[in-house]
């Protein structure tokens, strides 16, 4: 609440003001509040008389933003922007939030954040269930337009603009194998498609972004891509690699994070071209979120920032294990 020696501009005043700009009419704003329309109008002529200034104009059965509205409106957003970020960051303070979460993780992104950011959400906010869920991103992304999760970390770029990122990371993609001598330089689409190959995903190889990447790899060198075996999951084709039945390739920040979970036996390079995916934390307006999915959002965003920069770091072109 504003005030200036006793009159005062409320938060409801802004709301009605606002939702009548973007309706253009109070019929219309009252609808979309579910108030009575004589109420939405009262507490707008209200703000007006503390403004001494005119924010609409009737012309026909609509109304017709003055100047002054235009001016007032980034404030009037910006106000209730700032009051619903008081009261989350009161309710965080007292751990207030309470409820389930639901946020979307393709397969191998557990490595990259897993067990990590319901650690992270778990010790802030012990009240909270959280869930994770999901295989891969083509799947994330029906299910955030659907609306049945608020958020997840999927594969870029976006094909929706009611969707937002609010932190990327870039991963580059290796090939792997148990033989040091096929790694001994970066890996040509010629090596790529030369030798057995196992890759991940089999459920999803139509909307797979790795799968299409390395297929555009190998096509843009005019040979095909086929992998000899295919699985569900990359742990799986990292064990046939390490028997040395097949190469495979994974992403670099995995591999790194499985540290000695990973098979033993088993060598990388870069591709050549190198090829890199982007991913990022996706979701709804950040308006529309939940508390708790605001705060897993802003908790995996920091982790990604991490990895991020880890996966900065200057790689040698060939690691073993």
């Amino acid at each position: 609440m504003v005030t200036d020696g006793g009159s005062a501009i409320t938060l409801h005043q802004f709301r009605c003001f606002l939702t009548t700009l973007e309706h253009g009419s109070f019929t219309a704003a009252a609808a979309a509040l579910g108030y009575a329309q004589p109420s939405v109008s009262e507490q707008v002529r209200q703000l007006e008389r503390h403004l001494d200034a005119v924010l609409f104009r009737r012309v026909g059965r609509g109304l017709v933003p003055t100047e002054a509205a235009w001016a007032l409106r980034p404030h009037a957003v910006a106000a209730l922007r700032a009051a619903g970020e008081a009261v989350r960051a009161v309710s965080s303070v007292r751990g207030m939030l309470t409820g389930t979460v639901r946020f979307g993780i393709f397969k191998i992104a557990h490595y990259y954040l897993g067990v990590d950011l319901i650690a992270d959400m778990l010790q802030r906010h012990p009240r909270v269930r959280i869930e994770l869920v999901g295989q891969n991103s083509a799947e994330l992304l029906e299910q955030l337009r659907r609306g049945r999760l608020e958020a997840a970390l999927a594969a870029l770029p976006l094909d929706a603009d009611d969707l937002a990122v609010t932190v990327e990371m870039r991963d580059e993609l290796v090939y792997v194998s148990a033989d040091p001598e096929r790694v001994r330089e970066p890996v040509t689409a010629r090596t790529l498609t030369s030798h057995p190959l196992v890759l991940p995903d089999v459920s999803w190889r139509a909307e797979d972004t790795t799968r299409r990447m390395l297929a555009e790899l190998a096509r843009a060198h005019g040979r095909v891509l086929r992998p000899r075996v295919e699985v569900e999951y990359f742990e799986a084709a990292l064990e046939v690699a390490a028997r040395g039945l097949a190469d495979t390739v994974c992403w670099r920040g995995a591999l790194l994070r499985l540290g000695e979970r990973l098979p033993p036996g088993l060598h990388w390079a870069p591709l050549d071209p190198p090829l890199h995916e982007r991913f990022g934390i996706v979701h709804r307006p950040v308006a529309e979120l939940s508390p708790a999915t605001r705060t897993v959002v802003e908790l995996a965003a920091a982790r990604v920032r991490r990895l991020n920069a880890a996966l900065g770091a200057p790689d040698s072109g060939r690691k073993s294990v």
